[in-house]
């Protein structure tokens, strides 16, 4: 298949049956998801659940115990790896290299001329505000602008799949936001984004879909947009007036919560928020309703519960 053929495929990333054992431990044992081409992907879970040492083995770092992997059509190996733009959870920078020297060296290995490496390097520096840092020692910089070095080095060759393994951690607020529209920015471009992270307000805010890992299993999957509907419930928030309790007396209304002003409706599944509705503006002075949305921090918290048992992947992978 031609590469430009395999740019075309639908899903860039495929995994499927994938397991990884240490020993005893089960690292991940046996997923399977597919990223769509053109959207972020949310590889989730709480720390040691199994998502480095899935990217690891995308990356072909690490070799699975069983199951496939494939990238642009292809099964993972060092050759279609380096197609893809990898942001490793552990930075890997030469720390007493010169700035511009070190993207210059990224850019080689990933096979650009010296000339159009510079030139890049020259352009990305601008963009992120570190071009005052160019003749600067790697170690001279804060651990946030090393964090844009290292992205620097990920995309320089413009690859068109990302893989970002917490690509959030060290990033103060500022910094953080410039990534987000760098990740949005490059989805609207057609490029394909796996992102690995245990903080759910930034998966909110950027995935298309999602795939929630723990204790080494793949328990959740899905659109965001689905998963939320799915775990938010027949749940309605009411600004108005009158007596609560006869909200309560409503068929089908499971709970009340609040007092007159704002209250939260739960209602069975089978009663419809129209009908509702219908009934208990007779009863009550409905001045607006909302329907309840599921946050992604709640559904993590449903879904995963406690804290995560035995080694963290730091340990095993």
């Amino acid at each position: 298949m031609e590469l430009e053929a395999l740019l075309e495929s639908e899903y860039p990333i495929q995994v499927s049956n994938v397991s990884k054992r240490y020993d005893q431990f089960v690292a991940v044992d046996d997923i399977s998801f597919s990223v769509r081409r053109g959207t972020i992907f949310g590889l989730l879970g709480p720390n040691g659940a199994g998502k480095t040492t899935t990217i690891r083995m995308i990356m072909n770092i690490i070799v699975p115990d069983s199951g496939t992997i494939s990238i642009l059509g292809k099964p993972s190996t060092d050759a279609a790896s380096r197609v893809v733009g990898y942001l490793p959870e552990e930075r890997g920078l030469y720390r007493k290299m010169k700035v511009l020297d070190h993207l210059v060296f990224l850019g080689e290995i990933r096979g650009l001329p010296v000339k159009e490496s510079r030139k890049r390097s020259e352009a990305w520096l601008e963009r992120l505000s570190l071009t005052q840092w160019r003749v600067k020692k790697v170690e001279e910089l804060s651990k946030g602008m090393q964090q844009k070095l290292q992205f620097i080095g990920c995309v320089i060759h413009e690859p068109d799949v990302l893989i970002l393994d917490e690509p959030f951690s060290g990033l103060d607020p500022v910094n953080a936001r410039t990534f987000k529209d760098l990740f949005m920015e490059m989805k609207q471009n057609g490029k394909t984004l796996v992102l690995s992270t245990h903080v759910m307000e930034q998966a909110e805010k950027l995935c298309d879909e999602i795939g929630l890992i723990n204790r080494a299993k793949m328990v959740l999957q899905g659109s965001l947009a689905e998963v939320k509907n799915r775990y938010s419930g027949n749940r309605l928030f009411l600004q108005g007036r009158g007596d609560v309790s006869r909200l309560q007396a409503i068929p089908g209304v499971l709970a009340v919560h609040g007092t007159e002003g704002a209250v939260e409706i739960e209602l069975a599944r089978d009663l419809s928020r129209s009908e509702f509705l219908r009934i208990a503006t007779t009863q009550f002075e409905v001045e607006s309703v909302v329907p309840h949305e599921a946050s992604l921090d709640e559904i993590f918290v449903e879904v995963v519960g406690g804290p995560v048992e035995g080694l963290g992947e730091e340990e095993v992978a």
